[in-house]
């Protein structure tokens, strides 16, 4: 059995060869596809109202981090949340001189919360921090 190409007559096939324009085509898709922007959710959020009563508690010589045993921060002995957290150091990040960060958490909190508050610490870049209650651990070791 034997296969032909074309007439031997001298005429022009007639077939078009369409595997180039379909990997074109193929291209394009993928490049529109890519380029196409995806779609932003936007996620109300409801903003305190700045009052002139409302003073942050930001000491300028010493502000105190601690930690309960019960997972609860507090700024200079005050309950605050971890967004409230980063806005009393950037506060003071702002100062200048910059006052002295002490942080103490209690013997039995839970190490897991005391990295989380610790991160925080670290990502505001603060540059004056001070572990306060290590030297009751001092003997252990």
């Amino acid at each position: 059995m034997a296969m032909s190409a074309g007439s031997d007559d001298g005429e022009p096939m007639m077939d078009m060869n369409t595997t180039p324009l379909i990997d074109v085509m193929l291209v394009l898709l993928i490049m529109f596809i890519i380029t196409i922007p995806i779609q932003t959710h936007a996620v109300k959020v409801d903003l305190p109202v700045n009052s002139k009563t409302n003073t942050p508690i930001v000491n300028s010589e010493k502000n105190k981090v601690g930690i309960d045993a019960a997972g609860t921060v507090t700024w200079n002995g005050a309950p605050v949340d971890e967004v409230t957290l980063r806005q009393y150091l950037d506060q003071t990040k702002a100062m200048n001189p910059e006052p002295e960060l002490h942080f103490q958490p209690a013997p039995d909190a839970k190490y897991a919360k005391v990295d989380e508050i610790l991160a925080v610490i670290k990502r505001s870049a603060v540059g004056k921090l001070g572990f306060i209650g290590n030297e009751q651990y001092r003997n252990d070791f």
